[in-house]
């Protein structure tokens, strides 16, 4: 064993953070009333979601809501067979139906993005509170509706940017940010090179008879329905997000802002299209630049979903580049590279299949990704104890707010061709009445947009 790996040890050992974010609670051998939870969105992410809840704590699984009938009798057979009770959660296909019980302590909302924002306002002001999937909705103001909202009501309100509570990550930066082994940091590359694009051009068609697609298109703009759209693809289309930068850029992103402490960009610009993909029916840019300015630091983004990365080791990732060295972060792992003489560091993803051998069988069954689970157990029990605090969780609803609202912004700009600069104070772009007036998405009748 080498000089780093005993420090790492060391390191490890004294982690009081780490051990935090990655340890078991004991609230059920304490607290015979388990909480009470329920989940809107019954698709991938929300049983991976809600299945790392059920880990780290023995809540009970009180309703479900999806407008496919079949995700949603499929998610209440899975959770009645897991939860310490075996009751069958109640199901519903409208989330305003759950939410009137008003008996849930807890909301999960993995829905498309173009649905976050509405069930968390309504989930918060029927006195619950929620765990949300990130980007925090769909547009600037609609995200600061959700902020207004769980202010408003006093609830604690975490976003899935779950690399906040990744153990790796936090280890990177107590070991090299805070540390201050970088020097001064004034340039920030994140990226992602997934092939992650939809192809193909499916035929639009009816849709099958158990979606109810008029209530899964929502406020959304009503879109012919083809295969794309659901129940994974519908990242394909502006219409329910914000592309690849809403999706993976939201999270390097953040993961940036807290390792280092940023709060608003000054200044954001983009450039980019549909470059090469053009056969695909999906209307997301295929390659897209943003810059995100801060004083003295410019973050940019690049993704590319056709060709090779860069750095085959580092195709998502995050790379701080300081003048007294270099950090590569990845959801797999983290290399600090000291510039002359001085040691390196890393570090890898934690995998706990022998605590939680069940993460094997939801890998197999509900493709639950095995290193990225105990950053989502990490996530929830930061979120049970900034509930039981009544304090502002790692993942904070503003947190969320900044990180997605600055990509919203990035598309913004790739859509008007200039830079915006953008004033959180008043929620405006500086000097601009076009790109203030496109921080508001229209919605679809009847639905109305929660920023009035």
């Amino acid at each position: 064993m080498n000089v780093n790996q005993l420090d790492r040890r060391k390191f490890l050992g004294s982690s009081a953070l780490l051990t935090a974010a990655i340890s078991s609670r004991a609230y059920a051998a304490e607290t015979p009333q388990r909480r009470r939870v329920g989940l809107i969105g019954a698709g991938w992410y929300g049983k991976c979601d809600l299945l790392q809840l059920m880990n780290v704590e023995p809540v009970e699984v009180v309703s479900i809501c999806d407008v496919d009938s079949q995700m949603l009798a499929e998610a209440a057979k899975l959770f009645e067979s897991r939860q310490v009770s075996k009751q069958t959660p109640r199901t519903y296909s409208d989330y305003r139906e759950m939410l009137a019980e008003k008996d849930l302590d807890i909301v999960l909302i993995a829905t498309p993005d173009h649905w976050h924002a509405l069930p968390m306002i309504a989930a918060v002001e029927a006195g619950a509170d929620v765990y949300v999937q990130k980007p925090t909705g769909v547009d600037v103001l609609e995200s600061k509706a959700m902020l207004d909202a769980a202010r408003r009501t006093e609830r604690v309100v975490q976003v899935g940017t779950q690399r906040r509570s990744t153990p790796h990550l936090i280890e990177a930066k107590q070991r090299v940010v805070d540390q201050g082994l970088l020097g001064t940091v004034a340039h920030v590359d994140i990226f992602c090179y997934y092939h992650m694009r939809a192809g193909g051009n499916p035929p639009d068609s009816a849709p099958p008879a158990h979606l109810d697609y008029e209530a899964w298109t929502g406020p959304a703009p009503m879109r012919p329905y083809n295969a794309l759209v659901h129940p994974r693809s519908w990242r394909a289309f502006m219409e329910y997000g914000n592309g690849i930068v809403g999706d993976m850029c939201v999270h390097m992103l953040d993961l940036v802002r807290w390792q280092l402490d940023l709060g608003w960009p000054k200044r954001i610009s983009s450039i980019g299209g549909i470059f090469v993909q053009t056969d695909s029916k999906a209307n997301i840019t295929d390659t897209q630049s943003a810059l995100f300015e801060y004083d003295n630091l410019n973050v940019v983004w690049n993704h590319r979903s056709w060709g090779d990365p860069p750095d085959a080791q580092y195709p998502w990732a995050a790379i701080l580049y300081g003048d007294k060295g270099t950090l590569k972060l990845s959801v797999n792992k983290y290399e600090f590279i000291p510039r002359g003489r001085g040691e390196k560091l890393s570090g890898e993803h934690l995998i706990e299949t022998d605590k939680y051998p069940t993460d094997l069988a939801d890998q197999k069954d509900w493709q639950l990704e095995l290193h990225i689970a105990s950053a989502i157990r990490g996530h929830m029990q930061d979120f049970l104890t900034a509930i039981d605090n009544r304090s502002r969780p790692i993942a904070d609803i503003e947190q969320g707010h900044i990180s997605s609202s600055a990509c919203f912004l990035a598309n913004n700009a790739l859509q008007l061709g200039r830079s915006i600069t953008f004033d959180p104070q008043t929620h405006t772009a500086v000097g601009d009445e076009e790109a203030t007036k496109i921080l508001k998405r229209p919605y679809r009748a009847p639905y109305q947009h929660p920023a009035g």
